[in-house]
């Protein structure tokens, strides 16, 4: 602590605080002068608390050494400083918070992507059309792409790159293309696009399940080797997935499926079918949870999906 240092009282002097012979002692106690800068710091703690602070905190020293008045004051201007400091400084926090939360909403919903494939949301693909009617094998209309025409109708709901439908189709996409070669089974295709998300920004289900769709309608007889081509080649999840060059390739038909793939002609509609499924408006079957989901006659398989045995019995069943 800084203050006044300590003196002898040497012969005439007077000692601190009393009074000089012959001089008259004041009738009552005259106050001490205010320290001008507590008044300034309790002044300006209404307006800048930095300056309230600052401006206290030397008042006290001061007051301390001078023994003027004006201690409360400073004391005050203290106060209200560091609490407007405080107030100020969250504000301060809550305000970045809130752009840096602002700015990462508006990037993630900016339009104008400089992804080369479409959104994955159906309201955001512009000059796409949904097909109606049938060509080939795909039934626009009804949501699926069909083929076989026998009397037990099955429904087959997968994303080409969800590995448990490539388990599903290994164990059981033999047996259920030579029902269709047998005119034993209608086997209703339902491609969804939901695992676009897993494809570093690509859209590889909404152009994987286009392509295939392309290759029903310009090649109805070739549609399922198109499908067991997708599996034979499907990519992992969390890659960039086949481009559309190798889609296309993928084709084993007499007519080429080019423009069609290359013009996403059928993007949309496979993103709207997808939320159909999901939603329990596909073909009048119940809402899926995930896939595979396989239906026989309306009724779903829950057995082993990498049981054929398991699974051909459960068909049998529906004969």
């Amino acid at each position: 602590m800084t203050g006044t240092a300590p003196t002898e009282n040497t012969p005439g002097s007077t000692a601190p605080g009393s009074t000089a012979p012959g001089s008259t002692a004041p009738a009552y106690a005259v106050a001490p002068k205010t320290n001008t800068l507590a008044i300034v710091s309790f002044v300006s703690a209404f307006v800048v608390s930095l300056v309230a602070i600052i401006t206290g905190h030397i008042a006290l020293a001061q007051i301390r050494a001078r023994g003027e008045a004006g201690r409360g004051l400073a004391l005050a201007g203290l106060i209200l400083g560091y609490i407007g400091a405080a107030l100020v400084t969250v504000a301060v926090i809550l305000a970045i918070v809130f752009a840096a939360t602002l700015a990462a909403f508006l990037t993630t919903y900016s339009v104008g992507s400089d992804d080369v494939a479409p959104s994955a949301s159906p309201t955001q693909a512009p000059g796409l059309v949904v097909p109606q009617g049938q060509l080939g094998s795909a039934y626009f209309d009804e949501g699926y792409l069909e083929v076989g025409t026998g009397p037990v109708v099955i429904d087959q709901f997968f994303d080409p790159l969800c590995p448990y439908c490539k388990d599903f189709d290994d164990a059981n996409g033999q047996q259920l293309a030579l029902a269709v070669d047998n005119d034993a089974i209608t086997l209703r295709l339902h491609s969804l696009t939901f695992l676009d998300r897993a494809s570093n920004g690509t859209a590889y289900s909404t152009r994987a399940s286009a392509a295939l769709t392309c290759e029903a309608a310009i090649n109805p007889d070739t549609t399922l080797d198109f499908l067991a081509a997708l599996y034979a080649n499907q990519p992992a999840e969390g890659t960039s997935g086949l481009t559309d060059t190798e889609l296309i390739g993928l084709s084993t038909g007499s007519a080429s499926i080019e423009e069609c793939v290359t013009s996403g002609q059928y993007q949309l509609w496979s993103q709207l079918n997808t939320e159909a499924a999901f939603a329990g408006d596909d073909a009048g079957l119940p809402a899926i949870t995930g896939t595979p989901s396989v239906f026989v006659d309306g009724v779903q398989y829950l057995g082993a999906i990498d049981d054929p045995a398991q699974f051909s019995e459960f068909v049998a069943g529906a004969f």
